[in-house]
C-alpha cells in the first residue's frame, strides 16, 4: 500500500458514514464491489480543507460487477437488497450500479459511447476525471483496499483535470461547477 493509499484508508476509517456504508455492504457479499467516486474523494477533500465528515456528500456510489444476468430485473433486485440493509437517510443515499450493465444504457443517458468492461476496477478508468476515479472496499479481514487507476495525487492535491483516456465528458462543466460550489479551494486544469 502506498503512502497516499494508507492516508486514504485512514481518512475513510475516521469517517463514520463511510464506515457504516462499507461495513453494511461488506456483509451483503456482492460480487466485485467497491464504494466509488464522490463520497470517497470528497472525504479526502474534507480532510484536506478542515471540513466535517460528510460535508458536501450527496450520495454513496456503490459499484459491483455481475455479468451472469445483465437484465434490469437482476440489477434492481440487488438495488432493493442493498436498500433494505440500510435505514434512512443512507437508504436513499446509497446508489447501486452493476458495472457489467453500464454499456447497455450509458449512451442513451449521457450521449456518449461506453464499451463493456470486465470488472468494477476497470470502470474507474472511464470516470470523468482522475480525481473521481477512486474506489475502496472493506475486506473480510478489515483491510481497506484502494483502486485508483490514475493514482491519488490529484485527489490529495484538490485538483480536477479531464480523464486523459477518454473524450471530455459532456457533463464536465456541470461537474466542475458542482464541485467548486462546495470546495472553492479546488484547482481545475482544463487540458
Amino acid at each position: 500500500m502506498s503512502d497516499l493509499e494508507a492516508e486514504l484508508a485512514a481518512i475513510v476509517r475516521a469517517d463514520p458514514g463511510l464506515m457504516q456504508v462499507l461495513t453494511t455492504v461488506r456483509a451483503l457479499d456482492l460480487p466485485d464491489w467497491r464504494l466509488v467516486s464522490g463520497a470517497v474523494y470528497q472525504a479526502v477533500w474534507n480532510a484536506q480543507t478542515g471540513r466535517p465528515h460528510g460535508y458536501g456528500v450527496k450520495d454513496y456510489d456503490l459499484a459491483y460487477f455481475d455479468a451472469s444476468d445483465l437484465s434490469w430485473e437482476a440489477e434492481d433486485a440487488v438495488i432493493r437488497r442493498v436498500a433494505a440493509a440500510f435505514e434512512e437517510p443512507l437508504r436513499s443515499q446509497v446508489e447501486v450500479r452493476n458495472q457489467a450493465r453500464v454499456h447497455l444504457w450509458f449512451q442513451g443517458r449521457f450521449g456518449e459511447p461506453y464499451e463493456a468492461v470486465t470488472a468494477t476496477d476497470a470502470a474507474l478508468g472511464r470516470f470523468v476525471a482522475p480525481a473521481f476515479a477512486v474506489g475502496v472496499r472493506l475486506e473480510p479481514d478489515d483491510r481497506i483496499t484502494v483502486a485508483a487507476p490514475f493514482g491519488l495525487e490529484d485527489v490529495f492535491a484538490l485538483t480536477i483535470r479531464p480523464n486523459p483516456t477518454r473524450p471530455r465528458a459532456k457533463g464536465w462543466a456541470r461537474a466542475i461547477d458542482s464541485a467548486r460550489a462546495r470546495w472553492p479551494e479546488l484547482t481545475v486544469i482544463e487540458t
